[in-house]
């Protein structure tokens, strides 16, 4: 249940951020003035109509209106930059001896010559 409703609000989450919830808006807009023009008018004209830009209905001013506003908040917003503080003295790096390295050979061979764990002992119910 928990799983689910994560996964819900993930989701949510991510169309929001993405500005997606004003594209499906938009599509509901637009469908609903192709209908009202279609009504009225042909196919073509409805269609020229609904796309033009030059007969907006009233949710389409109402998303450009928010879209301008959500725009105009996060331009306000002031940038935080990270500033890392200098780091004091000299990093010198020493390489291992070659005797501590191990070689990916002998550590593989190692595994293969150990015999296997054994199992555990079984208790039986009966």
């Amino acid at each position: 249940m928990f799983v689910r409703g994560g996964k819900i609000i993930v989701i949510a989450l991510l169309v929001l951020t993405t500005g997606a919830h004003w594209a499906a808006l938009q599509t509901v807009a637009w469908t609903k003035m192709l209908a009202t023009n279609l009504r009225h008018d042909s196919f073509a004209e409805a269609v020229g109509k609904t796309f033009d830009g030059d007969h907006p209905c009233c949710l389409c001013k109402a998303i450009a209106a928010a879209k301008k506003s959500e725009k105009k908040s996060e331009a306000a917003s002031p940038v935080l930059k990270m500033e890392f503080p200098p780091v004091a003295g000299n990093w010198n790096l020493i390489p291992l001896a070659r005797s501590e390295r191990t070689s990916r050979k002998s550590f593989v061979a190692e595994l293969l010559s150990s015999p296997p764990p054994l199992p555990p002992p079984r208790v039986c119910l009966v």
